[in-house]
C-alpha cells in the first residue's frame, strides 16, 4: 500500500540528498558529512500522525474503562491499542479461538468513538516491568511440537523456547529457529481474527501490530526472568545456546565462509568438526575483552546473532500479511523495537553489549556512524522488505533523557550508562534517511506523568521526524498532567 506520509519522507529525503551533492551540507563549524539530519521540520503536519493509547493488559473495571476512553477521545485521540493474547484466545485447545472477551473490548472501544489498534500479542504477560496481568503461551504448544523432527533432530518438551548462556529456558516466546515448525500456528490465529473480526471491525482497525518477541518487542529475551543477574542495568545474556540456534549458525558459517577450513581461517580457529562451531564459551569474557567487536569470530557471531533476529521478523510479519488477505487492508502493519538504552556509553564496561545481547546491533559495521544507524541498519531497514503492505516501525524510550554514566545500581554496583535520547535521535535519522516511517513510544508506564518526559517526547518529533506517538498507557493520560501534555502535544503535532 503507497501512502502519502512515506511518499513526503522519501520526496523530502531525495531533494536533501539532492542538495547536499550540490551544496554540501551546511553543518556546524567542525562537523563531517556524515552528521545528523534533524528533519523535523518534514513531519509537521504530516496526514499519517497519529495518537493513540494503549488500554490495560486486561480490562477488568469496565466503567472506569469507559471513563478514560471518553477522557482521551475528547482531546483528539485516534486509537487504541489493544494486546490480543494468544494464550486467552486459544489456551484451551489448538485452533480453538474464544473471543467473547474482545467482541465487547472492541465493541466499548468503538463506542466511544475511537479506531482499533490490536496486538497480535503472541508472548506471554507476566513477569516483565509493568506487568500487572499473566496470560502463558498455550500449554499445548509445547507437547504439539514435542518429538517433532527439525534440523536432524527431536524437539523436547522445551524445545521450541530460547536456551541461555546460562543453560536456562525461557516459555515467554517460540524462539525464531523454530519458525519453520510454527508459523502454521500463527497464520491459523490472524486468520481466525480476520474471520470473526473482519467483517464487523475492518473499518475500525487501523492498525495491527505483531509481537515478535518478549513483551511484544523484537528482541531476545536477554534480560529476562529465567535469568539470574541479567536485568537492568547489566549487559544481559545471550540467547542462542538451543540446538537449533547451534545448528543455525553452524550452517551461516559454513555459507559465510565456504568451508570448515574457511571458518578456521577468517576466525584463526583450528576446528576438526562442524560441531566445534558454536557460541562464546565463555560469554563473560566474550564481552569483557571487547571480542564481540574486535575480533572476526565476535563480529561474524553478532553479525549472525542480529541477522537471526530480522530475519525472524520478517517470516512473521510476511506469514501475518498473507494470513490477513483482503479484508483488513485499511490497516497498517506494525512492530515495535525496545530503547535498550543502558551500557552504551564508552566508559561502560561493555559498550553496547546489552544490545548485542538483546540482537538489536551489529558490531561489524562503524557503530559511531550515522551512515549505519550506530549498528540498528538491518532493524530499521525490515520496515521496508514487504511491498504488499506498509509497515510502520514503534520504537520505544521517548519520554528519557541521557544520564551517561549516572549513579551506581544499588543492586549490580554497575552504572548504567544510559544514553536512552540520544539512542531516539539515531533511530530517527535513520529511519528519515532510508525512508522507513517512523512512530514512538514511551518505555514506562509513568513516564508521561510528569513535564520532563513531554519535553523528551516533543524533541524527539521536533527534531526527529517522529510520525505518531502510542501511550503507555491509556490510565496516565486520562486526567492531570498527562491528560493536559498529551492535549497540547496532539494539538501541536497534528
Amino acid at each position: 500500500m503507497w501512502r502519502m506520509g512515506s511518499w513526503t519522507r522519501n520526496l523530502a529525503a531525495l531533494t536533501l540528498a539532492l542538495t547536499v551533492s550540490v551544496t554540501g551540507w551546511l553543518a556546524p563549524a567542525g562537523a563531517g558529512a556524515d552528521d545528523p539530519r534533524p528533519p523535523g521540520a518534514v513531519a509537521r503536519g504530516n496526514p499519517d500522525f497519529t495518537a493513540n493509547v494503549m488500554a490495560p493488559l486486561k480490562v477488568t473495571d469496565w466503567a472506569d474503562f469507559e471513563r478514560d476512553l471518553a477522557a482521551v477521545e475528547e482531546y483528539g485521540v485516534d486509537a487504541v491499542s489493544v494486546d490480543v493474547w494468544w494464550g486467552d484466545v486459544e489456551g484451551k485447545a489448538d485452533n480453538r479461538f474464544d473471543w467473547r472477551y474482545y467482541d465487547r473490548v472492541f465493541e466499548t472501544i468503538t463506542d466511544a468513538g475511537l479506531d482499533l489498534a490490536p496486538i497480535f500479542s503472541f508472548h506471554q504477560a507476566g513477569g516483565n516491568v509493568g506487568d500487572d496481568y499473566t496470560s502463558l503461551l498455550p500449554s499445548w504448544l509445547w507437547r504439539k511440537y514435542a518429538g517433532r523432527m527439525l534440523d536432524g533432530g527431536r524437539i523436547g518438551p522445551r524445545g521450541l523456547q530460547h536456551r541461555s548462556e546460562q543453560g536456562n529456558r525461557s516459555p515467554e516466546t517460540v524462539q525464531g529457529w523454530a519458525d519453520p515448525l510454527v508459523l502454521n500456528e500463527y497464520r491459523d490465529f490472524t486468520k481466525a481474527f480476520t474471520r470473526h473480526f473482519g467483517r464487523r471491525f475492518g473499518r475500525d482497525i487501523v492498525e495491527l501490530n505483531v509481537s515478535l518477541g518478549p513483551s511484544g518487542e523484537l528482541r531476545y529475551p536477554s534480560y529476562n526472568s529465567h535469568d539470574t543477574g541479567t536485568g537492568y542495568p547489566t549487559r544481559g545474556g545471550l540467547q542462542s545456546y538451543s540446538r537449533l540456534a547451534v545448528r543455525a549458525l553452524q550452517r551461516w558459517a559454513l555459507d559465510r565462509h565456504g568451508s570448515l577450513r574457511g571458518v578456521n581461517r577468517a576466525w584463526d580457529t583450528r576446528f576438526t568438526s562442524l560441531r566445534q562451531i558454536r557460541p562464546p564459551a565463555d560469554p563473560e569474557a566474550f564481552f569483557a575483552s571487547g571480542a564481540y567487536r574486535s575480533s572476526r569470530y565476535g563480529r561474524d557471531f553478532v553479525d549472525w546473532y542480529n541477522g537471526s533476529l530480522v530475519d525472524h521478523g520478517e517470516r512473521m510479519l510476511r506469514t501475518v500479511i498473507r494470513a490477513l488477505g483482503p479484508r483488513l487492508r485499511r490497516a497498517d502493519i506494525g512492530y515495535k523495537v525496545p530503547g535498550i538504552h543502558w551500557q552504551m556509553g564508552e566508559g561502560s564496561p561493555y559498550p553496547r553489549a546489552t544490545e548485542v545481547t538483546t540482537g538489536l546491533v551489529q558490531t561489524s559495521v562503524d557503530m559511531n556512524a550515522w551512515s549505519s544507524g550506530h549498528g540498528y541498519a538491518r532493524i530499521v531497514e525490515l520496515a521496508d522488505r514487504f511491498r504488499s503492505r506498509h509497515v510502520v516501525l514503534h520504537f520505544t524510550a521517548l519520554e528519557m533523557g541521557d544520564t551517561d554514566p549516572g549513579e551506581p545500581d544499588p543492586a549490580t554496583g554497575l552504572r548504567p550508562h544510559s544514553l536512552a535520547k540520544t539512542l531516539v535521535g539515531w533511530i530517527g535519522d535513520y529511519a528519515y534517511r532510508v525512508g522507513t516511517d517512523l512512530k514512538g513510544e514511551n518505555a514506562l508506564s509513568g513516564g508521561v506523568t510528569n513535564d520532563f518526559g513531554w519535553d523528551q517526547i516533543n524533541d524527539a518529533f521536533d527534531r526527529w521526524g517522529y510520525l505518531g506517538l502510542t501511550v503507555l498507557r491509556m490510565g496516565d493520560v486520562a486526567e492531570g498532567t498527562g491528560a493536559t501534555r498529551y492535549a497540547e502535544f496532539i494539538e501541536r503535532h497534528r
